[in-house]
């Protein structure tokens, strides 16, 4: 989705709420990748809870992320074996499929000609080459890895049973979803593909750090 760089917020009462952020305890799904929103959440939060104990959910970013090609925004999807109603950190990634190779072709064919893939590549090719069992723990390792790289200190506490919606907590567990509207507009930054384009926001958290690297922060940070 392209925004008017000039419109800060698409909603005043989501707005609200983020500037609120670093008072606010909340709550966040496992997530592939996860969109800028996802991050500048995770950020800027005082407290932070991740759910383990949540039924798995199809077409979400639980198992998928956007990035932006040469061809416009496409969705990169790890395949599930997926066998009834099941628990997301139960659900086994799929071993029938070559995702991994797929995967970083695609990342490194969209991003290779930006300024700061060459600096971090070597630090995600490996998740693209050991062999994962439950997508689970390579959402959760992949995560810790993108925090350290964006600098991103923050202690994340695991659900240890499914955790109901609180009074106290803002849960973001289904306000974050590729089928819903940006909590904010992302603060526009260099894209590769901005002048075929235009700005397009929200996409991965990796299209952010390949464009901005260590400037990431700024984007990431609450005005």
């Amino acid at each position: 989705m392209i925004f008017e760089h000039e419109n800060q917020y698409i909603n005043i009462d989501i707005c609200e709420n983020l500037r609120n952020l670093r008072l606010n305890k909340v709550l966040l799904s496992t997530a592939y990748l996860a969109p800028v929103d996802y991050y500048f959440v995770l950020n800027n939060a005082s407290d932070v809870i991740v759910e383990q104990y949540e039924y798995y959910e199809k077409q979400s970013y639980r198992n998928r992320c956007k990035i932006l090609s040469a061809n416009g925004i496409i969705d990169l999807s790890v395949p599930v074996e997926k066998l009834g109603k099941m628990l997301i950190r139960d659900i086994r990634i799929s071993v029938h499929d070559n995702w991994q190779a797929n995967h970083w072709r695609a990342i490194e064919s969209a991003y290779n000609s930006s300024a700061f893939f060459e600096y971090y590549s070597d630090d995600l090719r490996p998740f693209y080459e050991k062999k994962w069992s439950f997508l689970w723990d390579f959402n959760f390792e992949i995560q810790q890895k993108m925090m350290e790289l964006f600098e991103i200190e923050k202690d994340i506490t695991l659900t240890d049973g499914y955790l109901s919606q609180q009074e106290n907590r803002t849960d973001y567990r289904n306000l974050i979803h590729p089928k819903k509207e940006s909590l904010q507009q992302s603060k526009p930054y260099y894209q590769v593909f901005e002048q075929k384009f235009g700005f397009s926001s929200n996409l991965s958290c990796i299209d952010l750090l390949f464009n901005m690297g260590p400037e990431s922060q700024l984007i990431l940070g609450i005005s």
